[in-house]
């Protein structure tokens, strides 16, 4: 039950800070591509969590995994992050977080359809009601629509199926490795990937960012890099799928306390209502005491 808890315990904490980094990537998208932003995100985050495998001589996965550990770095370092930012270059930040709040829905039934998960109406009922406070707590800005948004619903629907795939496949190989060395390895071949795809597009060069710019971007590779990341990959190998993805629906409500903040507007109802909703939703589905049948991969 300890180490259940820790992986609940991480899962929130990392989608916490992932509510800051969608701030930081709003911030950033009118100067950097999308494949350019994760290039540096995970560039840096790879550079910082590599000394720390060597220096805590964290376990790498088997060599006989390599192979399998890149191409789903390259589905969650690579492609997860290509459309999360294409999405918020078409719609809403709200509207995108809502799409995103999808993946917690997408792993409840993908889990249960592959063997990896029980499908529990506790666990239902919690997922519906977390994404429901999602709804409720973003109301106000889903009305705000421009043209074309679809597109970036849809864009952001395609990350949520890219992290719930990570999600079920990965914990296998979690387990044979340790977390840092697992979350190395993977961001190392997403950045590679999204390096080749930015070059394919463009010359090498440094982005003209101010001194506000590079600060967002140093901070999307240590907090919502290296930092964020890990979390998550730790807590795929201590507690199921589902638990670790509902955590999501609370990164929109995050970020959208944050841009309160910074704008010093006062909360509203609708956004306290949509928290407890969402609170009540995460509760609901991590305290159901069903056992997934097992970690075997589909």
């Amino acid at each position: 039950m300890a180490r259940e808890g820790m992986g609940v315990a991480a899962a929130l904490a990392s989608s916490t800070l992932g509510g800051t980094s969608v701030v930081a990537t709003r911030f950033l998208m009118g100067a950097l591509d999308p494949a350019t932003l994760g290039v540096f995100r995970f560039g840096i985050a790879c550079l910082l969590l590599l000394p720390l495998v060597a220096v805590l001589r964290a376990a790498w996965p088997p060599r006989r995994d390599w192979p399998v550990v890149a191409l789903l770095g390259l589905l969650f370092f690579a492609a997860f992050p290509f459309l999360f930012n294409a999405a918020l270059a078409h719609t809403t930040a709200a509207r995108g977080a809502l799409a995103l709040s999808t993946q917690p829905l997408l792993t409840l039934a993908a889990g249960a359809a592959l063997g990896v998960e029980r499908l529990t109406p506790r666990k239902a009922a919690g997922v519906l009601l977390a994404m429901a406070g999602v709804a409720l707590a973003l109301g106000a800005g889903l009305a705000d629509a421009p043209p074309g948004a679809w597109r970036g619903d849809l864009l952001m629907v395609g990350a949520a199926a890219c992290g719930t795939l990570y999600s079920l496949w990965s914990r296998p190989f979690v387990r044979r490795s340790s977390p840092l060395a697992f979350s190395a390895l993977g961001m190392a071949a997403g950045a590679a990937g999204l390096a080749a795809l930015a070059l394919s597009t463009r010359p090498a060069a440094l982005p003209a960012l101010d001194p506000a710019g590079w600060a967002a971007v140093l901070y999307l590779g240590v907090i919502g890099g290296a930092l964020t990341f890990f979390l998550w990959v730790f807590a795929l190998g201590r507690t199921t799928p589902t638990r670790v993805a509902i955590s999501v629906t609370i990164n929109p409500v995050v970020a959208a306390l944050l841009g309160i903040l910074a704008l010093g507007e006062p909360l509203d109802r609708p956004l306290l209502a949509g928290l407890a909703a969402v609170a009540a939703g995460i509760g609901l589905a991590t305290t159901d005491g069903a056992r997934p049948p097992g970690d075997r991969l589909p």
